[in-house]
């Protein structure tokens, strides 16, 4: 069981204040709790205390670990909201609520599954802390799963995978993603699980050695060519990842090349590209395999270049470069180990430039993410209307609110949580899609007048017809003309549920559905 001590010790520079709050909800959590346990016969205060703990890991500020602290003392252990509230504050009471009030929907059914996720969206929408906080906590459970029910197991694995860890994702926090697919797995799918993981540790085996010889040649170079403060390390591909692979790539192991990848961590941008030079003089490339996700950001914020070399000592090698504060950003997304005290100062100028455009630059940084940081009280939370949260998660709340459950679930799976597909404006901005999404999903994406009149699409300059596919970095251009309208054979190609609505809404199938906010009609052209 972790101690506040050890907690406290894991903090990004708290001050005597934020732990003196910490040990507050540590010793009420742990008195309220007393005499429970989990189903693995422990005593249950271990559970928050684990969720704190990964929260401090993240570095989340006081309040936020406080609240993972008492995420459970209200549903569990009777302590009142006006407890929490009396020797807390609304703003901390607001982010247990937002926890918490999923506690009465959990596992009953797929209609009470899906309110659940209704609140929790509608709670993160007020303050993404909240989201966060559920994330720790399912982290947790996940890794203590073999001791939930045999009949629940599967039931919790399947919503982690198919709701947790995209979120995750979605929030840039690749290390909290990862376990949780790696975690979620085996209770899915268990023989699959034992394939891909037999089959991982051959290949471990046979690279293993090879890229210790690699990672010990690039470290020598670049001390030679003078960049310091580098360091390496060896990435090996999760399991779930690699098992979607597989199944793509029809169980071919040796078709996949980035199984393991040598990362190289530096301190600045132009040492990035220094080591890339490098790595190309040494090794030739394959071609078609390099990606500048420095320049070109994912929509997660995640940063760095990645390319893939043929070596004699380990054969095909995916190398990645990033600066120390991309490779904290790709580990912990949104959090980044820096509190939100800290960003404070930085949240009204970017808040404007946030709310005008989905993605405002190329260098789209995932500080636009963070919400209001105004302490609200729960009734003010439902007025609350301008807290700045991550568009996809203003949609989630909002998108499917009148759908049935069963819709509601299957919106989210595909809309937000299936594999994306990243393409452009002709003018560089980052449009993200679900899989095989066409242009008439682009274009109701930009915005939906667009999408009702759209009359023609050009996808890297060439004239494509309506049902094509559309692929990551595609360059798409949408022709618009007011004399054009949707057709009811749309409804059969579009893949999101965004723009199937407003071709619904168009052909009088439905109520009009409001417009999304005016995002980018420069990229239409008569």
């Amino acid at each position: 069981m972790h101690t506040a001590k050890e907690i406290v010790a894991t903090m990004t520079n708290p001050t005597s204040d934020d732990i003196a709050l910490v040990e507050k909800a540590y010793a009420l959590s742990e008195k309220a709790h007393a005499g429970q346990v989990r189903y693995s016969g422990e005593p249950y205060f271990i559970h928050p205390a684990a969720t704190a703990k990964i929260l401090a890991e993240y570095g989340m500020d006081a309040i936020t670990i406080a609240a993972g602290l008492l995420h459970d003392v209200v549903e569990d252990a009777m302590v009142s909201r006006e407890e929490i509230e009396k020797e807390f504050g609304d703003e901390l009471l607001f982010i247990v609520d937002g926890v918490t009030k999923l506690g009465t929907h959990k596992y009953r059914g797929a209609e009470r599954h899906a309110e659940s996720l209704r609140r929790l969206l509608v709670a993160t929408s007020s303050d993404i802390r909240v989201l966060i906080v559920k994330l720790a906590d399912r982290y947790h459970n996940m890794q203590t799963l073999a001791h939930v029910p045999p009949h629940k197991q599967r039931r919790i694995a399947l919503e982690t995978l198919e709701i947790y860890a995209p979120i995750a994702d979605r929030l840039g926090m690749g290390k909290m993603r990862s376990a949780l697919e790696d975690l979620a797995f085996p209770f899915v799918d268990p023989d699959a699980a034992q394939h891909v993981a037999e089959m991982l540790k051959l290949k471990n085996l046979e690279t293993e050695e090879g890229l210790a010889k690699v990672r010990k040649k690039l470290a020598s170079e670049l001390a030679q060519k003078g960049v310091k403060g580098f360091h390496t390390d060896i990435r090996m591909k999760g399991l779930w990842s690699l098992h979607q692979k597989l199944v793509r790539k029809s169980d071919d192991i040796n078709s996949i090349h980035d199984i393991a990848a040598l990362r190289i961590v530096v301190p600045t941008i132009e040492d990035c590209y220094t080591t890339l030079g490098l790595v190309h003089a040494l090794y030739k490339p394959l071609p078609g395999r390099f990606k500048d996700y420095i320049a070109f950001p994912k929509p997660n914020g995640y940063q760095s270049l990645h390319t893939t070399v043929v070596t004699p000592e380990a054969g095909i090698v995916e190398i990645q470069i990033r600066t120390d504060e991309m490779h904290r950003h790709a580990m912990f997304g949104i959090a980044s180990h820096i509190s939100y005290k800290e960003l404070g100062k930085e949240i009204e100028k970017l808040s404007e430039g946030a709310q005008k455009s989905r993605f405002s630059s190329l260098s789209f940084s995932w500080r636009s993410l963070v919400p209001s940081l105004t302490r609200i009280s729960n009734d003010a939370a439902a007025k609350k209307t301008d807290a700045k949260i991550p568009p996809w998660l203003a949609e989630l709340a909002s998108a499917h609110a009148d759908a049935e459950s069963g819709e509601f679930v299957d919106g989210l799976k595909g809309d937000f949580f299936s594999y994306r597909v990243f393409v452009f404006t002709p003018q560089g901005d980052v449009i993200d899609l679900p899989a095989t999404s066409t242009p008439i999903d682009f274009a109701y994406a930009i915005h939906s007048d667009l999408g009702d009149h759209l009359q023609g699409a050009k996808v890297n300059g060439k004239l494509v017809s309506f049902d094509t596919p559309l692929n990551n970095g595609d360059i798409v251009e949408i022709i618009r003309r007011d004399s054009a309208h949707p057709s009811a054979k749309w409804l059969e190609i579009v893949k999101t549920s965004l723009a199937r609505r407003h071709i619904r809404s168009a052909l009088g199938l439905t109520e009009p559905q409001a417009t999304r906010p005016h995002r980018a009609r420069k990229h239409a052209r008569e």
